[in-house]
């Protein structure tokens, strides 16, 4: 039985030393290919909710897309959560990774001590 939900892409080399990692702490998970079966912006609004975070740090800035698609000028001329979670629901590679999704908490990229705070 999986504790967590981990989303990553697979050639992604920060996900290749998350998943490292929560094997190493003999962490459980559900592995879930973030470009296969992208989050749905219900998904993504219930994580961001539960997250605390502010919905910025669920776009992948360092991406083509996020470059492509302006998304920042979007962001910054106050783009609505709504249009915001349709936005990363597109496509997969518009979405931070990796994410651990468990029952009260959701971890966007990988921060060695924020995992080991919510999962050790």
């Amino acid at each position: 039985m999986a504790d967590v939900l981990f989303i990553e892409y697979p050639k992604c080399s920060t996900c290749k030393k998350a998943k490292a990692w929560l094997d190493a702490h003999g962490v459980a998970y559900a592995d879930r290919h973030i470009v296969e079966d992208n989050p749905t912006s219900d998904e993504l609004a219930a994580w961001h909710a539960k997250s605390g975070l502010p919905l910025r740090r669920f776009f992948n800035t360092s991406g083509m897309l996020y470059r492509e698609r302006n998304v920042k000028a979007l962001l910054d001329a106050g783009m609505s959560d709504a249009d915001a979670y349709a936005l990363l629901a597109e496509n997969g590679m518009m979405v931070k990774r990796p994410l651990v999704v468990g029952d009260d908490f959701v971890l966007v990229g990988f921060k060695e001590a924020e995992w080991e705070r919510a999962l050790l």
